[in-house]
Formats: structure tokens, C-alpha cells, sequence
């Protein structure tokens, strides 16, 4: 049996909220876990700093953070 006009349109504006509502869950998720990548690369690095003798120890750097946080990202999701 065939939907009537309406109740396809309804079937179709359903399924177009459902889809809109899964791709708002998935850049939110996405989003906390490149935040989450961040700090945990702000901790390794902060943690290597700390056992570097003083002679050693270098800057911690936002370009630094982020480069590591990408290589985190990259390796969990490969």
C-alpha cells in the first residue's frame, strides 16, 4: 500500500531531522575528542618538560601542543 502526499512528506521531514540530529551528535563528539587530544598532549609535553634537566628543557609551545594532539588524533583513529 502507497503513503499518501502527506505522509510521505511527513516520512521524509522525519528521516531529514534524524539525519540532521546524527550529524550535530557526530561534530559535537568530534569537537570533545580533539579537546581531549589537546589535553592529553599538553600533559605528555608538560610531564617531558619535567624530566628534562634544565639544560634540556624547552618551551612548551601552542604550535607543539597541537602538532602532538594531531599525531594522537591520527593515531587513534587509524
Amino acid at each position: 500500500m502507497a503513503l499518501t502526499t502527506d505522509q510521505q512528506a511527513q516520512v521524509d521531514m522525519q528521516a531529514a531531522i534524524e539525519t540532521g540530529r546524527v550529524a550535530a551528535g557526530a561534530s559535537t563528539l568530534t569537537k570533545a575528542n580533539k579537546l581531549e587530544a589537546l589535553r592529553m598532549a599538553k600533559e605528555i609535553l608538560i610531564e617531558n618538560r619535567r624530566t628534562q634537566s634544565a639544560s634540556e628543557a624547552t618551551d612548551i609551545t601552542s604550535s607543539a601542543v597541537t602538532t602532538l594532539a594531531g599525531e594522537l588524533n591520527t593515531f587513534v583513529n587509524s
